[in-house]
């Protein structure tokens, strides 16, 4: 391709270099006649292989500055110009279309992974040494409640001690955080990295929200823990109830034939009391069992609106009771869910039952249900504006057996939470603006 070029500037080289050696010969002979002639052709092999180099060398020059600015729109003409030129503007015209390329790659890899970074769950930072935010994902800003992240000390917003927790952080270092919002208060994992780039060194921090890991898991030490009670505890107390009711049955039948009334008196009652006890232990027993005892659930799909409807009328009579006043909020009527009917229905009643209580006969009593798809996700809202939840209360609340009413077992949170992660969503309680709200969360 280049053969031309190549013979063309050897041959007014080898000109150049014969016009100069004969020019000095003839000198040296002080022939004079001729050194004009010889000098005419070095000039002129001279001439041309310095507008060869310039014209080459300012091609090159354009070639370089456009790339350093990034412009990739230039073409060298390859018509209506010598052989030479032509050859020259191809070859810059293929490098050009190379680095095109490889561009158009970089640009696509840089696209997926960017898409990969805004849709992965685990939240990203990279920071430089003047805690500057070089990048960051959707799911930072959603754990931290930040719209913008461009530099540490925004995070004071969130947590005055989180700008100088995150500067301290070193490599390797695994430090859990919790973060409260207004709806929630979540764990957060954060790992630290490092990276050298050509800007300078970078800190990588990832965040996960740790908190449904560790309430799952939370959940599933309380059911083994229960199941093994209610073994040893049943174990123990059927031998004892089996027992009493065998011996009160006894003494009854012979208490006409014992002359001691006031022993077999005391001995019935002791039994009697023994045996209500024992059945009192039994039914304890059978709350734990319908915590561990939750059944897989039958997923189905059906509408969510009209069954929040049918609840509402089922209640209706002790919401007229207390003058509450209930309305559901949705924008989708036809918005459906992939669940178990029953098992949903009974944590709405539940919930609902639990707002009804904590709305007093004399208050302006409302409770409110609100329906919201968004980001693969159904989120239900049960909000009350009755008697609020006390902080140390609201953290105890989904612990199996928790109660602070004189009656009940406490176990209806618990349950809910279990069911709604049987589902594979959860259960979260927040106050927002004076409202008691519970929201079911499910991933669609």
């Amino acid at each position: 391709m280049f053969k031309s070029i190549e013979y063309k500037l050897i041959l007014f080289l080898i000109l150049l270099i014969l016009s100069v050696a004969a020019s000095t010969f003839l000198i040296v002979q002080h022939e004079y006649v001729y050194v004009g002639i010889f000098l005419l052709l070095a000039i002129f092999s001279l001439k041309n292989l310095y507008s060869h180099y310039k014209r080459f060398n300012q091609n090159i020059l354009f070639l370089l500055n456009a790339l350093d600015n990034g412009d990739y729109s230039f073409h060298f003409t390859e018509a209506k110009t010598s052989k030479r030129e032509k050859e020259l503007n191809q070859m810059m015209n293929r490098i050009k279309d190379i680095l095109t390329k490889a561009r158009k790659e970089v640009i696509e890899n840089e696209k997926f992974l960017s898409l990969i970074l805004e849709s992965v769950s685990t939240g990203i930072i990279i920071l430089d040494h003047n805690n500057n935010v070089h990048a960051t994902n959707r799911a930072t800003n959603k754990l931290l409640g930040l719209p913008v992240f461009t530099h540490l000390n925004q995070l004071n917003a969130v947590d005055e001690s989180l700008p100088e927790l995150f500067k301290d952080l070193e490599v390797k270092d695994n430090t859990q955080i919790k973060i409260a919002n207004e709806r929630e208060e979540i764990q957060i994992s954060l790992h630290v990295s490092k990276i050298t780039l050509k800007k300078g060194a970078m800190k990588v921090i990832t965040l996960n929200n740790i908190g449904n890991e560790l309430e799952a898991k939370e959940m599933e030490s309380w059911i083994r823990l229960i199941r093994v009670m209610t073994h040893e505890i049943m174990n123990s107390i059927a031998p004892i109830t089996s027992l009493t009711e065998t011996l009160l049955f006894s003494y009854k039948m012979k208490s006409d034939e014992t002359s001691d009334d006031s022993l077999q008196r005391n001995t019935i009652d002791a039994l009697e009391t023994i045996s209500s006890t024992a059945k009192g232990l039994i039914t304890f027993v059978d709350s734990y069992r319908k915590f561990t005892g939750v059944p897989t659930p039958q997923f189905r799909q059906f509408e969510l609106i009209p069954l929040l409807e049918k609840i509402l009328r089922l209640e209706s009579a002790n919401l007229e009771e207390k003058g509450i006043v209930s309305h559901i909020i949705y924008t989708n009527k036809q918005t459906t869910l992939n669940a178990d009917e029953g098992q949903i229905t009974q944590i709405l009643v539940n919930i609902i039952k639990n707002a009804l209580e904590a709305i007093a006969a004399n208050q302006d009593g409302k409770i409110e249900i609100k329906v919201t798809e968004a980001e693969n996700r159904v989120s239900i809202d049960i909000a009350n504006n009755g008697e609020p939840i006390p902080q140390e209360i609201a953290a105890h609340i989904f612990i199996p057996f928790f109660t602070t009413k004189d009656y009940g077992t406490g176990i209806g949170l618990s349950v809910s939470r279990y069911i709604m992660r049987l589902h594979g969503g959860n259960l979260k309680h927040h106050t927002s603006n004076e409202w008691t709200v519970f929201s079911m969360v499910f991933n669609v």
